[in-house]
């Protein structure tokens, strides 16, 4: 189900230089917010909880989700470059897996690391924010990349569509509207951070089961339907 090939082109497709700095920009943001907001204010947990997760969790997670997932594939489907890739003797899914599993390991080292670090900074790790926000971002990591990675298999646009998302959806209606929350990934992630962290600090609209269950099921249907378009795309090639 993993082919080093295939995650070597991603990564390097992934990492050059252009991305790798948008990919960059948003975690330096937040080390430097950080660093100012504990320079004003000294070490306060309230804060601290109120910027990764504002922040951090609420807009650079899912942001980065979105270039890393729809970066893994995207471009190769709108340049015509992943004809090449399907005519090798490999299993759809497969291709779909490696590309996963390299979304969601840059996901997670430039959205996860900088929550630690800069939750280091703003309060020290105290009640746990900063592991709490880390394990969010972890966790979130995972189903924004195979949320992305589908959208980028199934549209040319999909770096729009994952903005809109990311920005309108989840940073905007996942906070405001009560509704919204159930089907927001931050409030999924949020679930887990607040059985880490414990307290009032970290909170969550969904239940822990409700965000364990439904954070596995996106990810394995978006990573299964990934794969069957991605078979689609090859049959239509063929004729």
């Amino acid at each position: 189900m993993y082919d080093p090939t295939v995650a070597r082109l991603t990564y390097r497709a992934l990492l050059g230089r252009r991305r790798a700095l948008i990919l960059g920009a948003l975690p330096l943001l937040l080390i430097v917010i950080s660093v100012a907001v504990r320079g004003l204010t000294g070490a306060d947990d309230q804060t601290a909880s109120d910027v990764l997760g504002g922040f951090a969790l609420a807009t650079m997670v899912p942001i980065i989700g979105v270039i890393a997932g729809t970066g893994a594939i995207g471009p190769e489907i709108d340049d015509g470059s992943v004809v090449y890739l399907l005519s090798k003797p490999l299993k759809r899914p497969t291709i779909i897996f490696t590309k996963l599993i390299v979304a969601i390991a840059v996901t997670m080292v430039f959205s996860a690391l900088p929550t630690l670090i800069a939750g280091f900074i703003l309060n020290g790790n105290g009640q746990q924010i900063a592991v709490a926000y880390t394990v969010a971002a972890l966790v979130s990591s995972i189903a924004y990349a195979a949320l992305f990675l589908l959208l980028g298999t199934v549209s040319r646009h999909a770096v729009v569509f994952g903005l809109v998302y990311a920005l309108v959806w989840e940073a905007l209606f996942g906070s405001l509207v009560p509704g919204a929350r159930t089907l927001s990934v931050q409030q999924w992630s949020l679930a887990v951070a607040h059985k880490v962290a414990g307290g009032d600090l970290v909170t969550s609209a969904v239940g822990l089961p409700t965000a364990t269950v439904l954070l596995v099921v996106v990810t394995v249907l978006a990573t299964w339907y990934a794969g069957q378009k991605l078979r689609s795309l090859t049959l239509a090639g063929e004729e």
